[in-house]
């Protein structure tokens, strides 16, 4: 890939090298130390270092007045553990709702306000579902993003109507706040969610929450087709075959529920 010079920041590279600089054997580094070894101006250093203290990166310890890294980092990863333990727990169970439902499956997370999908097997004969792995789509009208969301707070839920909003999609897109928070709580008491043509016509969806060792709702994993092959009919047994994947997933994810 071809990288345009025009694009890259030097405060931003300058950053990253300092916190590459730390290792096991070297957990500590000084601003003089840090100047010297990576040739950057000391005062550089300082800024970078105060600005990357401000937010979590790295944390000064006061007895030998040198930085080490931050708890940011900690959360940063058990981000990426998690993610990769979901796979791993997560990918028998998607090939078997693949091969006993013939139709597609995904493992989507909530980003922000959206959801992004992290894991995918394409069903044997695929069709544009308006998904992929990496892809954002919006929460309030997926199969995976009404599960997500109907597991968190009023406060979460009242921000998420405010600032993101509900856009119609289709004819079926719930639009209206109170039906959506209504819709939110049927989600909940259920246990899985379908969005029926709310984000493309002719497109079913239904999702199920998968949970932590903590008992939070961390992803969701659904199974998505045409309308027309799944039917409305078929919606009580995929549902009830998700609920129990993804209550295993759950399980062996450490949650005794």
């Amino acid at each position: 890939m071809q990288i345009n010079p025009d694009y890259i920041l030097s405060s931003v590279v300058n950053a990253l090298r300092i916190l590459r600089s730390f290792s096991a054997e070297e957990p500590e580094k000084g601003i003089r130390e840090l100047s010297k070894s990576l040739g950057i101006g000391k005062s550089t250093v300082q800024r970078l270092m105060h600005t990357m203290a401000i937010e979590g990166f790295v944390t000064k310890v006061p007895e030998s007045q040198k930085y080490r890294l931050g708890t940011c980092f900690l959360s940063l990863g058990t981000i990426i553990t998690t993610n990769l333990e979901l796979h791993r727990e997560a990918l028998p169970f998607m090939k078997v709702l693949v091969d006993r439902f013939s139709e597609s499956t995904h493992i989507g997370v909530l980003d922000g306000y959206e959801v992004i999908y992290l894991h995918k097997i394409e069903a044997s004969h695929p069709i544009r579902i308006f998904a992929h792995i990496g892809k954002y789509n919006p929460a309030h009208c997926s199969g995976c993003g009404k599960v997500l969301l109907a597991y968190k707070d009023d406060e979460f839920i009242d921000r998420f109507i405010t600032e993101k909003g509900l856009y119609p999609y289709t004819e079926r897109t719930i639009t209206d706040p109170a039906a959506f928070k209504n819709h939110l709580k049927l989600v909940r008491n259920q246990g899985y969610a379908v969005g029926n043509e709310e984000l493309g016509d002719g497109i079913l969806s239904i999702a199920a929450p998968i949970r932590d060792y903590t008992g939070s709702v961390i992803s969701a994993i659904n199974v998505v087709g045409p309308k027309d092959r799944i039917k409305e009919r078929n919606i009580p047994i995929i549902s009830k075959e998700l609920v129990r994947v993804a209550n295993e997933i759950s399980d062996n994810l450490g949650y005794f529920g």
